[in-house]
């Protein structure tokens, strides 16, 4: 009898699940999330500057309630797992510094053939 494969995490939708509610505009909310080479998961959300004080609650509680969660939904599955919060632009410019590495190398690449 074969035992079936362990259900993925979904980090993504647990974020989004979990910090909708706090946003006037669940648009504004930008989700990613990567796994490194030694399957580390990393998960950065950004959301629009109005909706800070919210998604942070008092003192931080709420962020780092929601960062609680998504690291015990990571240790079940034997991961870990970490939370990071941008701003709009920090989202936009790593993003950006990211697709010009990413050409860079490329470019790099193409050269040595």
């Amino acid at each position: 009898m074969s035992v079936p494969p362990a259900p993925q995490n979904n980090y993504v939708a647990l974020v989004r699940f979990l910090i909708e509610p706090f946003l006037e505009s669940a648009d504004s909310l930008s989700v990613d999330c990567e796994t490194n080479s030694r399957g580390r998961v990393w998960i950065r959300l950004a959301f629009a500057g109005a909706d800070k004080g919210r998604v942070f609650g008092r003192g931080g509680r709420t962020i780092q309630a929601v960062r609680t969660l998504v690291e015990k939904a990571g240790q079940m599955a034997d991961q870990s797992v970490s939370l990071e919060v941008f701003s709009e632009q920090q989202a936009k410019n790593a993003s950006a510094s990211r697709k010009t590495t990413s050409e860079t190398l490329s470019s790099r690449t193409t050269q040595f053939e």
